[in-house]
């Protein structure tokens, strides 16, 4: 017997396609969108769904609900089934979803996957003006292989998977080593669940006697094609950093423009610099990261007035996988100093240009402008407020959390910053507005990191040459996930927490926090956080449960010796 043929023996289709989908489609009418009550109601629902598996029915400490976050409390859910000795792969994946708004009149069916499907194929079907896009996805819910439903694909249909193989491995008298799945909340906001979840690990672990050597992250992924590209495990996850600057200009008339330097011109200046800039897009050997991006670039001003503008806000979205956090922020203090100093520059020669056509002066050269980190912003302004300036902080903080927006929160606790250290332009301030996700990969100099490779090779190998279900290798999960912090030891920088204004958005694992190699491999589908979210059923239901259990029991198996 060939190693494929052995392969498909023990995995093929051991795992019932109908069973995993009966669990997708109940989780997915558990409404459970990121910061609502049924968030917080889900995990006591898997909790019971995963008390009807005889095996938690007689090892009930097995299965356990860890305290997350919020009010009301949301709760991670933990289910271990033991085999032997200490060795544990971890299966994990959120179970928050995106609103339902954007259903709009399909609102009520949006978690009821076969009623809504019924419903999008009529809606659809009805327009002669479809796009290309409402087009392919009336053809794939006519097609039968694609299932809607918000969250269906955004991924309980991976939540499903991994109850699926907690159920399979469980009815195994012979299973070796440890399974455990792990569901958490609020992937889709702070990732509040996962990061909760890591720091419970140390004390959970030694409490259970197990150590966990390896994750799979069963998130989703998008393909607009034949599934070939969405058919993927990912060695690692892209990074993520949320840069900022506040731009301090002088403002002046209009009439008199020379007598200042408007902060949107050194504004414009740094976002020509950075804007979609291919030359930053971070890069290796085995990957491109896409370059930085703007997601946010205004006026404060809330009124009109004819003056120039004294502030400007910029914030980018900057992804990143080979490159350090420090070394990112230091590129961006390179480009935002170079962009605004080559607009300041500019506007100075302009002004000399103007004075030689009016033959007097028009204004006097302005000054170069200077980088202000937000760490040295805010020991400027404690230094100008004096003694109790962190319990002031703090309280403003508070003040302003009912702000959701990071970039928002962010921008107003700097600004009040900037007059308390009454800082004069022109000046960038400059920091983080966002939570840091860290990037990861697989080392194949760590043994754990060699074995899960292996794992996954012989699975890759077992689903042979048949096009509709094999998988490729990608190096990165493109998308934030908490595949960040999943099994991710700290980076151990301390520039990102230094500046980043909002304190909850300062990720301080513990000192003891459990590392281990994670790779993602998850469903496929299309459009997801869209109304047309849908998962390709076949691969969900069919293949990937085999997969993941062939993955698992490899790892767990054959982890005395290597290839």
């Amino acid at each position: 017997m060939t190693s494929e043929q052995n392969f498909a023996s023990r995995v093929g289709s051991e795992i019932d396609g109908a069973r995993v989908r009966e669990f997708a489609l109940r989780m997915t009418s558990w409404r459970s969108e990121t910061g609502t009550v049924g968030e917080s109601t889900f995990a006591n629902r898997l909790y019971e769904l995963l008390q009807e598996i005889p095996y938690f029915q007689q090892n009930p400490n097995d299965l356990r609900l860890v305290a997350s976050h919020g009010d009301p409390l949301t709760h991670n859910v933990v289910a271990l089934v033991r085999g032997t000795g200490k060795r544990t792969l971890a299966l994990a994946g959120h179970f928050d979803t995106v609103s339902t708004d954007n259903y709009h009149d399909l609102k009520d069916l949006s978690c009821e996957s076969l009623a809504l499907k019924d419903a999008l194929i009529k809606d659809l079907s009805a327009r002669d003006d479809r796009s290309e896009q409402e087009e392919r996805a009336l053809q794939d819910l006519l097609s039968g292989d694609f299932l809607p439903g918000r969250g269906l694909l955004d991924m309980k249909s991976g939540l499903a998977v991994a109850v699926a193989c907690i159920e399979k491995f469980a009815a195994d008298a012979d299973r070796k080593g440890n399974l455990m799945f792990v569901s958490t909340p609020d992937e889709e906001r702070e990732s509040r669940g996962m990061r909760s979840m890591r720091d419970a690990f140390p004390s959970l672990v030694d409490d259970l006697g197990i150590e966990i050597e390896a994750g799979v992250n069963l998130d989703v992924t998008s393909d607009q094609g034949d599934g070939s590209e969405g058919r993927a495990v990912y060695a690692g996850t892209i990074g993520k950093l949320l840069p900022f600057a506040l731009v301090i200009g002088c403002s002046s008339h209009a009439s008199y423009p020379y007598e200042g330097v408007s902060a949107q011109a050194m504004g414009a200046g740094i976002l020509a610099r950075l804007e979609g800039n291919a030359s930053l897009a971070d890069k290796d050997e085995n990957d491109v990261s896409p370059p930085p991006i703007c997601l946010e670039a205004k006026d404060l001003r809330s009124g009109y007035e004819v003056t120039t503008p004294e502030r400007f806000w910029i914030a980018f979205n900057w992804l990143y996988h080979a490159m350090s956090a420090d070394e990112l922020f230091a590129r961006f203090t390179q480009e935002v100093m170079i962009g605004a100093t080559e607009a300041v520059e500019k506007f100075s020669a302009a002004s000399v240009e103007y004075s030689r056509l009016v033959g007097r002066s028009a204004g006097a050269t302005p000054a170069k402008p200077r980088i202000v980190t937000f760490k040295e912003l805010k020991a400027a302004a404690g230094r100008a407020f004096g003694d109790g300036f962190e319990a002031v902080y703090r309280t403003k903080e508070q003040e302003l959390a009912h702000i959701d927006n990071p970039l928002v929160l962010t921008r107003e606790l700097t600004e009040w910053l900037v007059s308390i250290a009454r800082v004069s332009g022109p000046a960038i301030v400059i920091g983080f507005a966002g939570l840091h996700y860290p990037s990861s990969r697989l080392r194949m100099s760590d043994r754990n990191d060699r074995l899960l490779f292996q794992a996954i090779e012989e699975a890759r190998a077992g689903l042979g040459n048949d096009p509709s279900r094999s998988i490729m290798w990608k190096p990165h999960f493109q998308g934030i996930s908490d595949m960040s912090f999943l099994g991710l030891a700290a980076s151990g920088s301390t520039i990102v927490s230094e500046n980043t204004p909002i304190s909850r958005l300062i990720d301080l694992p513990p000192a003891n926090a459990k590392s281990f190699p994670t790779v993602n491999l998850g469903p496929w589908g299309r459009e997801f956080h869209q109304k047309l979210e849908r998962v390709h059923a076949p691969y969900a239901f069919e293949v990937l449960p085999g997969l993941v259990m062939g993955i698992a029991r490899t790892f767990l198996g054959d982890s005395s010796t290597e290839a």
